[in-house]
């Protein structure tokens, strides 16, 4: 039985999950505490620790209605257990339930993994004081992405997961209709971008599975400055990986730049003592063996579709569902239009390159 004083835990009710436990799940002995670790907008995030003081995660949908196939935590977690089997670090999964009577929505729990989720500069100089350590997580979190995007999909059960072929094609328009359904005003250069990135896009060389949000604030980074488990599936799919390098070297500030390129905070990269993105590129391009040519093309898009998504949460702000901050709203403007600036310079340039190839030797 849950103890009478447990406080409640908003969107998880031990009492109806902790019979659940007993029956499906032999490795977490009830009775549970839980603790709510991450919430807002995407999927809810709970440890939970047994009667034997082992910890593990749950995770389930945000509170409220959602969208169609919004927020599919089963999915996710069906992705990192079919990893399980490969070199890419995943929490292990105890447990999937697709059924909403336990709790009032799907769930998953995995193992509890011990380590750092390092978001910012501050958050660096706390875990990493010395460039060494830096260094050695910086290449940790390379290789587990040449990792990820060298997996056979097929192989490990994921060929289903979706479309795999045309996948910047799919993204573009996929994305073009958010823009039209979230704009607040008329902004000419997303039109312009979009038109020149569909009309552009380079062909897709590499296809496997791309995590689409990889950077160093998604994974649990070890004591030994190794990538424990690469975190948030959400939005993993079938397509061009080229997209996550793309991603991952805009989200890859060095100090002497002269501001932020990614979107909201400033990368914990800031702090210095980590590689230079020239050195990322040439070690995920070592790794793998790609050819990474066009990647100026896959910062483009980044930036684009980051503009995009920017735009929906400044009409949350101005609608009121995130509150009615003018500041907060111009500070998103200001975001949303220095992102596509960015996306219009480095698609210049790689159109530049592609029609004088040798600009680029």
């Amino acid at each position: 039985m849950v103890s009478q004083t447990e406080p409640a835990v908003a969107g998880l009710e031990l009492r109806s999950l902790e019979p659940w436990i007993r029956e499906h799940v032999a490795s977490i002995q009830p009775p549970l505490r839980a603790e709510l670790i991450a919430g807002g907008h995407s999927n809810l995030t709970y440890r939970i620790t047994d009667a034997t003081g082992a910890k593990f995660v749950l995770r389930r949908p945000p509170l409220g209605n959602l969208p169609a196939r919004a927020h599919d935590v089963v999915r996710e977690a069906r992705i990192m257990a079919a990893l399980a089997a490969t070199h890419v670090p995943v929490p292990k999964i105890e447990a999937i339930c697709e059924a909403h009577e336990v709790i009032g929505a799907p769930f998953y729990l995995m193992r509890w993994v011990d380590g750092a989720i390092v978001d910012s500069p501050a958050g660096v100089e706390r875990v990493w004081p010395t460039s060494a350590q830096r260094e050695r997580a910086a290449e940790s979190l390379i290789d587990a992405l040449a990792d990820l995007h060298s997996v056979n999909i097929d192989t490990v059960g994921l060929g289903h997961l979706g479309k795999r072929e045309e996948y910047l094609l799919r993204q573009l328009e996929r994305m073009q209709k958010v823009w039209q359904k979230t704009k607040t005003r008329e902004l000419p250069i997303i039109e312009t971008l979009h038109a020149r990135l569909s009309h552009a896009r380079p062909p897709q060389r590499y296809t496997g599975i791309v995590h689409s949000d990889y950077r160093l604030g998604n994974v649990i980074i070890g004591a030994d400055e190794q990538v424990a488990a690469v975190l948030d599936w959400e939005l993993c799919a079938l397509g061009d990986v080229m997209v996550d390098l793309g991603f991952l070297i805009n989200n890859w500030d060095e100090p002497a730049d002269s501001a932020p390129s990614i979107w909201m905070q400033e990368a914990p990269t800031r702090a210095g003592g980590f590689p230079s993105r020239a050195d990322v590129v040439a070690r995920y391009a070592r790794k793998t063996g790609f050819e990474i040519a066009d990647l100026d093309y896959y910062r483009a898009f980044a930036y684009w579709r980051i503009a995009i998504i920017g735009e929906g949460i400044k009409r949350r702000y101005e609608t009121g569902a995130l509150g009615e901050n003018r500041a907060d709203i111009h500070a998103i403007d200001t975001r949303v239009r220095g992102r596509a600036a960015l996306a219009d310079h480095f698609l210049s340039v790689w159109e530049s390159e592609s029609r004088n190839p040798k600009a680029s030797t």
